[in-house]
């Protein structure tokens, strides 16, 4: 059985092709689930629209008996208010229920960012907006830079290398650890040589949600070559 540890489902855009990355950072015996949300567009109101039918897609994840439903998209789940999300899931289907956005924020705090260097793959409303929603939780974003895409295809067709250069273009913030957000891109195979390169902790959505659902599940397993975060370099912080 493939999910014999454990079955996690992911609630996911429908244009978005990156679903595969959470089943490539987890353990043996981890299986994620997914069902798809509509989504075509990146545009703030569009990630709000996002969450409208949210407690029937979640309802389909039950069906499959999963352990624990992620909401996974970073900017959605900040735009429309991740406690919100996470009633409303676990009042459609009785499962624990998570986000993105909260992993990220479990993440940073894991690693003990304060100030951010910031990468989105969002148009300027929606990296504006995230910059207000981390600063409304005590961060302090010092720089920041976004590819532009307008749909999840476009954030999808992004290679890897092109979010290092993204992100090595930050090199000289003056930043804690480098937040690369969105769950919509291919980053995990760049995330180990980004940080080694970038030379402080690198949190990206996918991955924090791969480490915070873990945590949930109790499942402490060291992962490499995806950051020290899956390393488990930083656990004892966010115990």
């Amino acid at each position: 059985m493939f999910g014999w540890r454990a079955r996690i489902g992911q609630l996911y855009p429908s244009g978005g092709l990156c679903d595969f990355e959470p089943q490539r950072m987890a353990p043996p015996g981890v299986q994620f689930v997914t069902t798809r949300m509509g989504f075509r567009g990146t545009r703030l109101e569009d990630n709000l629209r996002l969450t409208h039918a949210v407690e029937q897609h979640a309802q389909l994840l039950a069906d499959a008996k999963v352990d624990l439903i992620a909401f996974n998209c970073t900017a959605a789940s900040l735009a429309a208010g991740p406690e919100s999300i996470c009633r409303r899931i676990t009042g459609a289907t009785g499962i624990p229920a998570t986000t993105t956005i909260q992993a990220v924020l479990a993440a940073l705090a894991a690693v003990r960012a304060r100030r951010l260097a910031l990468v989105t793959a969002y148009p300027p409303e929606v990296t504006a907006a995230e910059i207000r929603f981390l600063e409304g939780h005590g961060l302090e974003v010092t720089g920041w830079q976004a590819e532009e895409c307008e749909y999840p295809l476009q954030q999808a067709s992004v290679a890897p290398d092109r979010w290092r250069e993204i992100a090595l273009g930050l090199k000289d913030t003056p930043a804690d650890a480098l937040l690369i957000s969105c769950a919509g891109i291919e980053i995990a195979s760049a995330l180990q040589r980004i940080e080694d390169e970038f030379g402080r902790p690198v949190i990206a959505s996918n991955q924090a949600l791969v480490w915070h659902c873990l945590r949930l599940l109790g499942i402490s397993d060291s992962i490499p070559g995806f950051g020290g975060l899956l390393r488990r370099e930083f656990d004892t912080v966010a115990a």
